[in-house]
């Protein structure tokens, strides 16, 4: 590689004042960010992150320096501290985003699911839930799943049932990230380093390995690292959104987050409806009538009243 030749790839690491790239012939050049970057992003407090397509030069050391940061087509962030309007930027460009989703051992609650697609609908970031360790359900286990599947369908969402044991829908996960960049998501133990590594096994990652190295309650710093998978692409891994916990909204926009609500947001008596008691609501008749599911809705105002966390579990039917 030339000197002054402008180079394209795509940042894995980035961590202080160094940013991992990868070319587009797979090779890893250390690059530093042109500075003045530092004065033109004072609303971030970090201008480049994982995700991020860069163009660099490279110079006589072998280091790059990036020159031009391209256009994201989505991104995540957090603010900087509790009181503070900078934000920090997690991950950029990412193509889809896997809720691994179980039933037992452990159990994901409806409210972590809807909290999750909500999040992920802010961010503008698709969305596949995935349906793990179906090899230790019996018939009346699978059933609720499979009612779950058909209810998140209906909304628009991707799901995929799936086992590493029996290698169920393996291949269909593989195509799902094949060439694109994925974020995994989900409680400790659903099966997330498994799955990936079901998928690729050259990187061959320990059980519980995906954002072990990033300390439980030690939110000082916050850095995201991608692993390139055999098929193309890659999967970003970030403590942050672990309970995709990132970001605030008002009241007015998570309405827009429930896909099956929007399509009521402009049918109601008054614009600024809520949807929660106000007369002649579209989406309250909508949810009477079955054409929103109870749980979704119920979600929605726990979220409403900051109350999502407590949301009250499904239980087996």
């Amino acid at each position: 590689m030339g000197k002054s030749k402008l180079q394209n790839g795509i940042v894995i690491k980035s961590t202080g004042s160094w940013h991992e790239v990868l070319t587009d012939d797979r090779q890893k050049v250390n690059c530093r960010l042109r500075g003045q970057f530092r004065k033109e992003k004072v609303l971030n407090t970090n201008p480049i992150v994982v995700g991020d397509r860069v163009h660099f030069i490279i110079e006589e050391d072998s280091s790059g320096i990036i020159m031009e940061i391209l256009p994201r087509k989505n991104y995540i962030d957090r603010k900087a501290t509790r009181l503070s309007k900078i934000n920090h930027l997690i991950a950029a460009n990412i193509d889809i985003a896997f809720l691994v989703i179980t039933l037992k051992s452990p159990r994901t609650s409806l409210g972590f699911i809807d909290r999750f697609l909500v999040a992920a609908e802010g961010f503008r970031i698709p969305v596949c839930l995935l349906f793990n360790k179906m090899d230790l359900y019996n018939e009346k286990e699978r059933a609720v799943v499979q009612e779950l599947s058909e209810l998140y369908s209906s909304i628009g969402y991707d799901t995929l049932c799936c086992s590493v044991m029996t290698g169920e829908n393996i291949s269909q996960l593989k195509e799902k990230m094949s060439n694109s960049i994925s974020l995994f998501s989900g409680h400790s133990g659903v099966g997330k380093s498994a799955l990936i590594n079901a998928v690729d096994p050259t990187l061959d990652l320990k059980v519980g390995e995906i954002s072990q190295y990033h300390q439980k309650g030690k939110h000082t710093t916050t850095f995201a690292q991608m692993f390139q998978l055999q098929c193309g692409g890659g999967i970003i891994d970030t403590p942050g959104i672990k309970e995709f916990g990132l970001i605030q909204y008002s009241k007015d926009e998570i309405r827009d987050y429930f896909p099956e609500i929007r399509q009521y947001n402009n049918q109601c008596r008054f614009s600024n409806c809520l949807h929660v008691h106000e007369p002649d609501c579209t989406v309250i008749k909508a949810v009477e009538e079955g054409k929103i599911a109870l749980t979704r809705y119920q979600n929605y105002l726990a979220i409403l009243e900051d109350d999502d966390l407590k949301i009250a579990d499904w239980e087996l039917r």
